[in-house]
């Protein structure tokens, strides 16, 4: 199972921008798929997650400001960031659960400036 996360960067307060994660070494049309986040000295944080048939959840924290897709053609999820905050500054790691363990991409930088 590999998971690469790509498209992090700096952007600006009220800025957008779209992190993708190609997965392989699995079904992953039949996988939950998630994104978490960690600032420096903070807890890891779930952001958001996709199921098999395409609903989302979403924590308080960026609900109405982040989307999760997928396309499964692609073995690919998204996060599609917008209307950013400088709270949202953390690594981004996409994740899946399989076979009773969770599996990591390396995480991408998202640094936001005020």
């Amino acid at each position: 199972v590999q998971l690469q996360a790509s498209g992090g960067g700096l952007v600006q307060t009220g800025g957008s921008l779209r992190l993708s994660c190609a997965a392989s070494g699995f079904n992953f049309a039949r996988n939950v798929m998630n994104w978490y986040r960690q600032a420096p000295g903070k807890q890891r944080e779930f952001v958001a997650r996709i199921f098999t048939g395409g609903s989302t959840r979403y924590p308080d924290s960026v609900k109405g400001r982040f989307t999760i897709s997928r396309d499964n053609a692609k073995n690919t999820v998204y996060l599609h960031m917008n209307t950013v905050k400088p709270e949202d500054t953390a690594v981004y790691s996409c994740n899946t659960y399989l076979n009773a363990r969770d599996y990591w991409g390396q995480g991408t930088q998202v640094t936001v400036s005020s």
